[in-house]
């Protein structure tokens, strides 16, 4: 399974990419602001860096830190006798419960939100948005995957198909696709579609500090994050941060790079930040 892995997580990388893309171009949900040849190369091009730097300094990945785990018999599941059926269903699950703390995290951490605003700094929101990290993000966010690996002991199938999905979902979640309102109601009970996730995008503090899920949403609705629509509409809601408008700094690779050095966090984490009150819809 090692060996075929990367090529697994390529090539459904590259189908969804190109099947979304296609799909923003059939049915947009928003007209895009920035030149979108501007924001595909530099979104990409950090998408490269990342699989680059990663593939340098953790060549099996989290793959290879699951093998790793499963013969030095670490990990919950490693010595509980669990129907493997079972055991995989329940680590995608826990992963998927692990990433969404750690969005959170990313948010309330003022350091953590340093990095983290790169993500959130794109000036319009599409399927690249949903790929596009820094790479020290990149690499603390891998760490934190290897240590909820190596206290839950996943078996590696599931660690494969959660890699997938992460990626997959990520993608789908972040395009600018207009589904049917009422598609869209039924999918949102059991995963985060692009118009719930699209909420966490807005400049508007209270709704950046919701919707964090990215493949399930009942962690959302669990947790309290859980925000309907948006107060001033899909179409007219403005993408990115209040303080980074600047497309030298938002839409360019290099000024991306650039941005979790710049100027101070100040009042944005969640555990600083005034909160507003709204009715969801």
């Amino acid at each position: 399974m090692l060996e075929h892995e990367v090529t697994l997580r390529l090539a459904c990388f590259f189908a969804v990419l190109g099947g979304m893309a296609l799909w923003e171009v059939a049915a947009p949900r928003r007209v895009l602001t920035v030149s979108k040849a501007l924001r595909w190369t530099s979104n990409l091009g950090i998408v490269v860096l990342n699989t680059v730097l990663l593939r340098l300094l953790f060549p099996a990945a989290a793959v290879g830190m699951a093998a790793f785990a499963a013969t030095q018999g670490w990990g919950v599941l490693n010595h509980i006798a669990v129907p493997s059926a079972w055991a995989v269903l329940a680590s995608v699950v826990v992963l998927d419960l692990a990433i969404y703390l750690q969005h959170v995290m990313f948010h309330a951490v003022p350091l953590l939100w340093r990095l983290h605003r790169v993500h959130h700094a794109d000036l319009d929101f599409d399927v690249t948005t949903g790929a596009r990290f820094h790479p020290i993000e990149i690499v603390l966010s891998l760490l934190i995957k290897f240590a909820v690996i190596v206290v839950l002991g996943p078996p590696l199938v599931a660690v494969v198909i959660f890699e997938v999905l992460l990626n997959a979902t990520a993608m789908f979640n972040h395009s600018n696709v207009r589904l049917p309102l009422a598609v869209d109601r039924v999918l949102r009970r059991v995963i985060v579609t692009p118009d719930m996730h699209r909420v966490h995008h807005s400049v508007e503090d209270f709704e950046t500090n919701s919707n964090f899920g990215f493949n399930l949403s009942l962690w959302d609705r669990f947790f309290g994050t859980y925000r309907a629509q948006p107060i001033a509409g899909h179409e007219g809601m403005t993408i990115g941060i209040r303080t980074f408008r600047d497309p030298r700094l938002c839409a360019y690779l290099p000024g991306m790079l650039r941005l979790p050095f710049i100027g101070k966090v100040n009042d944005y984490a969640i555990n600083r930040r005034p909160w507003r009150q709204g009715q969801d819809r």
